[in-house]
């Protein structure tokens, strides 16, 4: 028996085991939310606004060059002779290419790309972004609508989610017996103390905490959508039942998933999900606007490139240090949601990328599926840019007042077989945020076990206890939501000092395995 087979029997724990003050600590912070939300939500609002304007305001350039480094640096990778090198101590991948990529897919858009593909270009065509400028509302808004939608879904949006910290992870977990948690990625830092210390419960609570709320607004979300199209295509009552009634679907679909683990249920759900998306999306392509789709996404892709680092790095009122603005509310706000994605979806990617290379997983996280991701926001929003072109009000109205949900039924409907392919893309919203449920279920739940495969009871309590807090959060109406998603963004801060330190070790490693030091 080799040393670190060894090692990685003696750390590992029990069968069902519960890291208990970890439980503690991210269950009782996620009630204690729920508590001051429901007896007093001005306090509430008061706290979570003053983090967020604090938050944004301090950490949000670093964010930014942090994204942006990680991007970089994942690319780097890719031309380093160790970026051959398999990972995940197996020579045959777990999973098929399509399988593969259908589980990572459908984690960025399932946890919100089905509301912001129709929603956000359409904010940006309304009101063009301040690097951009220009008259809103006209064809020369469109190409810079859809670039900046581009700069907020795609390469530095997927790159954090993975491109580095998966590495790491795969690396000291696979080859080292850490455990596979967030904790592991502050190793290089502080060694063993990261593993068996207050730092490690810290980084392990924060990331859990940051996911937990990240996935509790798409579930929210979820319900308000599908209750006001049961209401617009079946004149349901667009009431707090109904959103009960979906949500409560929601979480026994996602928690069922989350049960049978990933070769069943989650690959699965996954796979459903991408092909009814590419029918969805290859039926608009076909039906719908496909000349102005198809020019209208060269166009903004172009712009995309062209100006990556001033929108990567834009700043504009803020400044250095002033008040962010627009920054805060765009950019930021995504950066903050991706980044607390981070950790726990790294710990995802590295369960089924097992016999990948480097070069593979970086290449399929940093490039391919943002090249994906932006199609779909063209083929969504630019179809809606599209109609509001040709019929001024026809999406927009509906959108009035940032309503996701309406928008993308005014889209839907202006299709042939409107009211079909609108039910349909209902389906479609419930099974991606089911793919965000069960997959955040179950690496919440890996976290809170230290083991690869978790205990049924965390899997269960986690998936249900995601949609109760949603459940409290919309009785309180937009507030709650709103607040949740102002929270996302605090919740973000702890959650990127845990990243900072993949930017040099993943590139430490790879070079390592490249001379065969490693």
């Amino acid at each position: 028996m080799t040393d670190q087979t060894q090692r990685a029997e003696a750390q590992a724990p029990s069968p069902g085991h519960i890291n208990k003050p970890l439980f503690a600590i991210t269950g009782g912070f996620i009630t204690l939310f729920c508590v001051i939300a429901l007896f007093d939500l001005d306090l509430l609002s008061t706290l979570v606004d003053t983090g967020f304007a604090f938050s944004a305001k301090y950490f949000g350039l670093y964010w930014q060059v942090l994204l942006l480094g990680t991007f970089l640096m994942g690319l780097v990778l890719v031309v380093l002779p160790g970026g051959r090198a398999i990972m995940g101590g197996t020579a045959r991948p777990e999973f098929s290419v399509f399988q593969w990529g259908s589980m990572i897919m459908c984690t960025l858009l399932a946890g919100g790309g089905v509301f912001w593909a129709a929603g956000e270009p359409m904010a940006h065509f309304l009101s063009s972004p301040p690097l951009f400028g220009g008259e809103a509302g006209t064809a020369e808004a469109v190409t810079p609508a859809l670039a900046q939608s581009f700069m907020h879904w795609g390469f530095l949006a997927w790159a954090i989610l993975g491109a580095l910290s998966t590495v790491m992870l795969m690396h000291y977990h696979y080859e080292k017996g850490l455990p596979l948690a967030p904790r592991t990625l502050l190793y290089p830092v502080f060694g063993d103390k990261a593993i068996k210390g207050p730092i490690g419960l810290i980084a392990d609570a924060s990331c859990i905490i940051a996911v937990v709320a990240g996935t509790v607004g798409p579930i929210g979300f979820l319900g308000l959508q599908v209750s006001y199209g049961l209401n617009a295509l079946f004149g349901v009552s667009d009431t707090f039942t109904t959103q009960a009634v979906v949500i409560a679907g929601l979480v026994a679909l996602y928690t069922v998933s989350a049960m049978t683990g990933l070769t069943r249920g989650i690959q699965l759900l996954s796979k459903i999900n991408v092909i009814l998306a590419a029918l969805l999306l290859l039926f608009i392509l076909v039906f719908g606007p496909t000349a102005f789709i198809f020019k209208s996404y060269f166009a903004g892709f172009s712009a995309y490139l062209g100006n990556f680092f001033q929108m990567a790095l834009y700043r504009g009122e803020a400044g250095l240090f002033g008040e962010p603005g627009w920054l805060s509310w765009w950019t930021v706000f995504f950066w903050g949601w991706f980044m607390g994605y981070g950790p726990l979806m790294a710990m995802f990617i590295a369960r089924i990328s097992r016999g990948r290379s480097i070069r593979g997983i970086v290449i399929m996280l940093s490039l391919v599926a943002p090249i994906i991701t932006t199609f779909w926001f063209t083929i969504i929003g630019g179809s809606g840019i599209a109609f509001e072109l040709g019929n001024t009000g026809s999406v927009s109205t509906a959108f009035e007042g940032f309503n996701l949900p309406a928008a993308l039924l005014a889209i839907t409907q202006q299709l042939p077989m409107g009211f079909f392919v609108s039910l349909l893309f209902l389906v479609l919203t419930t099974i991606f945020v089911a793919t965000t449920g069960d997959s955040m279920t179950y690496v919440i739940s890996v976290a809170m076990s230290d083991e690869d495969k978790s205990s049924m009871p965390v899997r269960v309590f986690w998936g249900v206890g995601m949609g109760l807090m949603a459940l409290i959060l919309i009785s309180l109406g937009a507030g709650g939501v709103g607040k949740l998603q102002s929270f996302i963004v605090i919740s973000a801060v702890p959650v990127s000092l845990v990243l900072l330190p993949t930017l040099w070790d993943a590139l430490r490693i790879t070079i390592a395995k490249g001379r065969g030091t490693i």
